[in-house]
């Protein structure tokens, strides 16, 4: 005997697999354009080993521009030294026998004829800058000299120039004193006369040969200690073109 009740089951539904719960009808997959773990940490050593390296190549160069600074402001004063003596020696004036505005020249262990301090070098030269606010012209006298630093400490001398712009002053001329080179040991000036050195030449000498400009003057320098290593004598070789004539005459041909 057949039930009443007995359910019937679709054929297509029979075949239909039962659906697992939380499970959805499609499995997400993993996007190929990520980084691993590995790729990361070998980025972040490169970009490390590479700002290692700019950081040494900067401060190398900082280093170096630093040394090189201060190598070029060490030797600036002792560049300006010897233009400044160049150019005065350059502009020299021809000595003159009572002359007020042509001088003398003088060279070595000397006084000065303005405030009779000993001097190295002194003479007339053409070197002055005319000013609308002075009256002074281009001729005025210089003169070089060591004296003891302000700041009074070791054996160390500084190299001044003085500069007499009034010529024709009736009284005691006023000088003005330019420091141009600190920690100076000593200052050797020689004149060449044609055939030899001479460590001394003054043309106010009347019974002396020197009564005319020498043919070259030759400077050296030696630096003191705080030079540094390289302390040796630095010369100077400056030749003048001018020359006077003499009081003496010479006959040609009996």
């Amino acid at each position: 005997m057949t039930s009443r009740f007995q359910s019937t089951v679709h054929p297509a539904a029979a075949n239909r697999r039962p659906r697992r719960p939380g499970i959805g009808a499609s499995t997400p997959t993993r996007s190929p354009a990520g980084f691993t773990l590995i790729e990361l940490i070998l980025s972040i050593g490169a970009a490390a080993l590479i700002l290692i390296v700019a950081n040494q190549v900067l401060f190398t160069s900082l280093r170096l521009r630093d040394r090189v600074s201060g190598a070029v402001e060490s030797a600036f004063p002792l560049e300006l030294t010897l233009d400044t003596l160049r150019l005065d020696l350059q502009g020299v004036v021809t000595p003159k026998t009572n002359g007020i505005l042509s001088g003398s020249f003088r060279a070595g262990m000397l006084q000065s004829t303005v405030d009779s301090r000993p001097i190295s070098l002194e003479f007339n030269t053409t070197t002055g800058s005319l000013r609308e606010t002075e009256p002074w012209g281009v001729v005025q006298r210089v003169s070089y000299s060591l004296r003891s630093p302000v700041d009074a400490g070791g054996g160390s001398l500084d190299l001044y120039r003085g500069v007499c712009r009034n010529l024709l002053s009736l009284s005691v001329a006023e000088v003005e004193d330019q420091l141009l080179l600190r920690d100076v040991a000593r200052i050797d000036v020689e004149a060449f006369d044609g055939l030899q050195w001479l460590p001394q030449w003054d043309t106010t000498d009347p019974s002396g040969a020197t009564t005319n400009l020498p043919v070259a003057v030759r400077i050296r320098l030696q630096r003191g200690p705080t030079w540094g290593a390289d302390t040796g004598p630095v010369e100077l070789l400056v030749p003048l073109g001018l020359q006077s004539r003499t009081n003496s005459t010479s006959t040609v041909g009996g």
